[in-house]
């Protein structure tokens, strides 16, 4: 397994954990599973969970990205900080839409409907992070084919 693969997993693991972690203690204890309104707008706990879980698990999610998995990169941070927003924003809509179908549509249990999709989010994260936030230098990447 190429090094920054494993670095990846072992990071991406560690912060998805966290935001699992994070997701089910907001939805059942400090949401206590109840929806809650702002202004007018009324946000299912789940949803508003999943927002919680990532206001912490973004900046977490960034820097372990740049400074653990994705070292050589050919991208400045102020560039990198603005592709990695751009990812994790589809991440949210896709995290919104798979969440809206497995716990409103299908009727299942939110933290499993969480954990399958962060299964799907990763696999879209992992490869927009690795081709196009994080791209190295083709000559500068230890994982490039010489």
């Amino acid at each position: 397994m190429p090094q920054q693969t494993f670095r990846y997993a072992a990071c991406g693991g560690f912060n998805t954990s966290l935001d699992i972690l994070l997701f089910f203690v907001s939805y059942n204890y400090i949401l206590h599973k109840t929806p809650i309104t702002l202004g007018g707008l009324v946000i299912s706990a789940h949803i508003a969970a999943f927002l919680i879980s990532f206001l912490i698990t973004f900046p977490s999610g960034f820097y372990l990205s740049r400074y653990v998995v994705f070292q050589q990169t050919s991208v400045t941070k102020r560039e990198q900080i603005g592709k990695y927003f751009l990812v994790v924003f589809t991440c949210i809509i896709l995290n919104y839409i798979f969440l809206k179908i497995f716990v409103d549509s299908f009727g299942w249990y939110p933290t499993p409907s969480k954990i399958l999709t962060t299964v799907f989010v990763v696999l879209f994260s992992y490869f927009s992070q690795k081709n196009f936030t994080f791209k190295a230098k083709l000559s500068d990447s230890k994982d490039a084919p010489r």
